[in-house]
């Protein structure tokens, strides 16, 4: 079972999920979560319920009690950022220090790294079918809760209240991801811890639209005085593939934290690879 997840406090979730129910064979259950219709497809094989909350998706920490059955749970979400600059972006969630804003301190969810790889190059080229050209596609770097013990990850519409009104941008966010959800598997396969640079890393995100790079979790540059092995090794369980190296985002890391990145990383036996 695959769920999406919206809020109904959210305008893009909303928007997001309105062209999901327009362009998949979406229906109606019977069943209802939190008073709100659930709507179920198949999507290539995997059973997909599409649920409604009627709190914020960040604080959504209570899903997996109540889908036991969830193998990957994919939130449509609005991004909201200062500089209002129109993007579509997938990251996983998890608290790299304190809990703010959902989840538990310290306490990731499990990066699913392919299926936000598919999600990220299927927004590149739905970006391009829609002629979306003002906007950017990224990874972000983990960050806000929840912190769920199962696959999870955020695809999100911003950075403003114009785009997450933007009819086709919703259009780009839904189609990503069902394309991510199509395409889900469990087959064994690897992927990469990134470390370093902003919290939109340019280069995590271009190495995964041009190659084979999936990264799961991502630490920024602002998160890295409070990391240490324990982290790491939490990074490592907490994503879905098996990750087999650290990409660091070398000038992305200020001089005063590379000794203690480069330790943790000895200590936590992760191979890395400074780019």
């Amino acid at each position: 079972m695959i769920l999406i997840v919206y809020s109904t406090l959210d305008i893009a979730g909303v928007n997001i999920a309105q062209q999901i129910l327009t362009h998949y064979p979406f229906i109606k259950s019977t069943q209802t979560y939190q008073t709100l219709p659930l709507y179920i497809a198949d999507i290539t094989g995997h059973q997909t319920i599409l649920v409604a909350l009627q709190k914020e998706a960040i604080c959504a920490q209570y899903l997996p009690n109540d889908f036991p059955d969830a193998e990957l749970i994919v939130f449509i979400s609005r991004h909201t950022s200062q500089s209002g600059k129109p993007t579509l972006t997938v990251h996983p969630p998890g608290n790299l220090g304190a809990a703010e804003f959902g989840g538990y301190p310290k306490t990731l969810s499990v990066a699913p790294a392919l299926a936000m790889q598919t999600a990220l190059q299927a927004m590149a080229h739905y970006k391009a079918r829609l002629s979306l050209n003002d906007y950017q596609v990224s990874y972000e770097c983990t960050h806000h809760g929840p912190s769920l013990n199962i696959p999870a990850m955020f695809v999100e519409l911003g950075s403003s209240p114009t785009q997450w009104s933007d009819t086709h941008a919703a259009k780009a966010v839904a189609h990503s991801a069902l394309t991510a959800i199509s395409t889900f598997t469990k087959t064994p396969a690897s992927a990469v811890l990134g470390i370093g640079g902003t919290h939109y890393n340019e280069k995590f995100t271009t190495l995964s639209l041009t190659g084979t790079t999936s990264f799961g979790h991502m630490i920024p540059k602002y998160a890295l005085s409070n990391i240490d092995t324990d982290m790491i090794k939490q990074c490592i369980k907490q994503t879905s593939e098996t990750v087999h190296l650290a990409l660091l985002d070398w000038k992305g890391i200020a001089s005063k934290d590379k000794p203690n990145i480069l330790a943790v990383l000895e200590q936590a036996d992760l191979p890395y690879q400074k780019i």
